[in-house]
């Protein structure tokens, strides 16, 4: 599978999808997982707890600074309480693309 399958471009940015790691032993971006039925997501450890959105806090801040964005560009789109999320981010496709793919040393 190719690389670019834990994020697709949209018309004002991107969609990250990412397995979320809650009460890691630091924040980090832990490049791609894979699925068994492979499924390709970023890989995302953070040391906050799902409390009330804490970890949300966290992934959308770390992100946020990965992609040298404001955190005001990064929205958990879907799966709010889940590990697997989908991140929506505003922003230049083009820009982003260079971005994200460098998130996974590419």
């Amino acid at each position: 599978m190719a690389a670019e399958d834990f994020f697709k471009l949209t018309d004002d940015g991107a969609q990250l999808f990412v397995r979320v790691s809650p009460g890691a032993a630091s924040d980090k971006i832990a490049g791609l997982w894979q699925g068994a039925d492979g499924e390709q997501r970023l890989g995302v450890k953070v040391t906050a707890a799902t409390d009330k959105g804490k970890a949300n806090a966290a992934i959308i801040k770390l992100l946020a600074k990965a992609l040298g964005l404001a955190k005001s560009a990064l929205t958990v789109a879907s799966g709010e309480a889940a590990r697997m999320k989908t991140i929506s981010i505003t922003g230049d496709s083009a820009a982003l693309e260079k971005t994200l793919r460098r998130l996974t040393g590419e």
